[in-house]
């Protein structure tokens, strides 16, 4: 399929990637406090069985957070790549402006609504 040009307004692609640097800082701290060396800090409250439990719980916690910082990390830089690369806001399926609707809501989206509810429903 041929790629259309994309459409979306320049002030707007460019609003939207201060949003997504903003986003890009506030994870790497929040990864910052939960990990340390790309691992992810194990909580130290106290020998007591009680405390041990805790350590447990929030060092599971921080797993599955940083689990999700870091996949939202890699599609905000995805998306950010894009932006340079003059590709942004195009759908990688089908070629066609993805919506600025869509792109304000949903940032990081690489797919139009249509190529995505095809993928979901199959």
């Amino acid at each position: 399929m041929k790629k259309e040009e994309n459409t979306i307004d320049k002030k707007v692609i460019e609003e939207i990637k201060k949003g997504l640097l903003e986003q890009k800082n506030q994870i790497l701290n929040d990864l910052k406090d939960i990990s340390q060396d790309d691992k992810v800090k194990f909580p130290d409250f106290g020998d007591k069985p009680d405390e041990n439990a805790q350590e447990i719980g929030e060092y599971t916690t921080n797993l599955a957070t940083d689990k999700v910082l870091e996949s939202t990390l890699k599609d905000i830089d995805a998306a950010l790549d894009r932006m340079e690369k003059g590709t942004y806001g195009v759908c990688k399926y089908c070629g066609q402006t993805i919506g600025e609707k869509r792109l304000k809501v949903r940032p990081v989206a690489s797919a139009c609504v249509p190529c995505k509810t095809k993928l979901q429903n199959s």
